[in-house]
């Protein structure tokens, strides 16, 4: 996190100056000390995070095609009003073993037109979608493939 924090720090001031450079390292120093104090983040958690960062970093366009593809289909179902819509509650269960994962989970699924996570108790989802064609919920589905990526970094 001190380096996402002193990047972030660069980033906002815009130029690169001795005087920047030094007040941000003791600025993201000290957010780092006050992250691990207050929410008990430490370096294991940051090398756990640094280790998943790369599969993330490949989850993100892969999520901005799903998001791409269903606001395509969405629209066309919409304008053209050839298919009848059918909206109706998923209930499904997932394998994956982490929080996190689950919550990546459901605001994927939420984050793409046409449906919406409803509801995350323990290992099932209940997504609202316009059409249950609209939802994959194989375990072998994108998102769930990509996820369960992350969870065995």
């Amino acid at each position: 996190m001190y380096i996402v924090l002193f990047l972030f720090w660069l980033l906002l001031n815009g130029k690169l100056t001795a005087e920047v450079v030094g007040l941000g390292l003791v600025i993201a120093a000290l957010l780092g000390a006050l992250e691990w104090g207050l929410f008990g983040y430490g370096p294991r958690q940051e090398l756990r995070v640094l280790r998943k960062a790369p599969v993330f970093c490949a989850y993100l366009p892969v999520l901005f095609w799903e998001i791409l593809k269903a606001g395509l289909v969405v629209g066309r179902d919409i304008l053209f009003r050839r298919y009848r819509l059918t909206p109706t509650l998923v209930t499904f269960q997932t394998d994956l073993k982490t929080d996190f994962g689950k919550f990546l989970l459901a605001n994927s699924i939420t984050l793409t037109p046409g449906t919406i996570t409803v509801e995350v108790k323990g290992d099932k989802l209940t997504v609202h979608c316009l059409d249950k064609s609209m939802l994959d919920t194989s375990p072998e589905g994108t998102f769930q493939r990509w996820i369960r990526k992350m969870e065995a970094k």
